[in-house]
């Protein structure tokens, strides 16, 4: 029988990164110079995470899913995806702007990088004041627009700015244009791709004097233009109570703020089903075992145990998230 799976963070050193990462959610990036990304829960090919508790400790998410197969993943999620793990859990620290910035779908993905597209979505968990971030366009737009303003340095003009806030939700579907603005720690729930093409990076270098390549004409097929309002999800808070932020074709993500114990059923998802833990601390039981969890925790369930409880310490705040069908 498996049993809720907890996993090394896989640290990214990046040049807009900072501290957050260890000061807010408690996790030691040693040796690196500061940290952009913590990859939680990752199949990306030789980003595969590593288990770190029970008897499975050691092995990466790809050989226990060639093991487990359907008991791990899902009956459907298998048999969609066999041994490639269809999510992708980070944590992301914007020290600096992240540059403009947009993904391909699926189609493109595959002809071009043969890889699943991009679709992700975040939960803000910390922002400082004033901080901001891009999606989408603030107007009508079309390629050649786009194109002039591209090319006449005034490409921010024409994008959508948004005031972001603790608890601030966003999804960013596939060919959306944006960007995570400085001050902002998040919690970011993505399909499992690391093709990411770069618009504009601010005219920045690195240690060694050096840019970062942009993508500009790749980004051109990419990039959905037409124009979209009110961008932020709108959701209300409910405790104890499974409140849904988002459902897409790739995954669903509720929000649990949790002050009693809730038993959940998860049979009928037929898929594994992550949390992570964004404030507070408690326990998940399954059986006579109980699995601790607590800030900047993420936790694996797989498909095949079917009930547990989630029980808090007080009071808990999660995402809860799994491959929609």
């Amino acid at each position: 029988m498996l049993y809720p799976l907890k996993f090394h963070p896989i640290f990214k050193d990046k040049i807009w990164g900072g501290e957050k990462i260890r000061t807010v959610l408690k996790k030691d990036f040693t040796p690196l110079p500061n940290c952009g990304e913590s990859w939680e829960i990752s199949g990306v090919h030789e980003n595969e995470s590593i288990i770190k508790n029970g008897y499975l400790a050691g092995k990466n998410l790809k050989e226990i899913i060639n093991k487990y197969k359907e008991q791990l993943l899902g009956v459907t999620v298998f048999d969609q995806f066999k041994d490639d793990f269809p999510l992708l859990i980070k944590f992301i620290d914007a020290n600096e702007d992240l540059s403009i910035q947009v993904h391909p779908n699926d189609d493109l993905a595959l002809n071009r990088h043969n890889s699943f597209g991009k679709t992700e979505m975040w939960y803000i968990i910390h922002a400082d004041e004033g901080a901001e971030l891009i999606t989408g366009f603030n107007q009508k737009m079309d390629k050649e627009t786009y194109l002039n303003h591209f090319k006449n340095g005034t490409l921010l003009n024409i994008l959508n700015k948004e005031k972001a806030f603790d608890d601030d939700v966003f999804f960013i579907p596939a060919g959306r244009i944006h960007t995570i603005g400085k001050g902002l720690l998040l919690a970011e729930i993505q399909q499992s791709s690391d093709v990411t093409y770069r618009i504009y990076d601010f005219d920045r270098v690195d240690q060694f004097g050096n840019k970062r390549a942009l993508h500009i004409d790749q980004a051109l097929d990419a990039i959905d233009y037409n124009y979209y309002s009110d961008l932020k999800t709108s959701y209300s808070d409910k405790e104890d109570t499974r409140v849904e932020l988002v459902r897409s074709k790739y995954f669903t993500t509720n929000k649990l703020i949790l002050a009693q114990p809730m038993d959940r059923d998860i049979h009928i998802l037929d898929s594994f089903v992550i949390y992570i833990c964004l404030e507070g601390k408690g326990s998940i039981e399954h059986g006579n075992e109980y699995t601790g969890i607590e800030r900047g925790d993420v936790i694996l369930m797989p498909a095949e145990l079917f009930k547990y409880t989630i029980i808090p310490e007080s009071q808990i705040k999660l995402l809860e998230t799994f491959v929609t069908h």
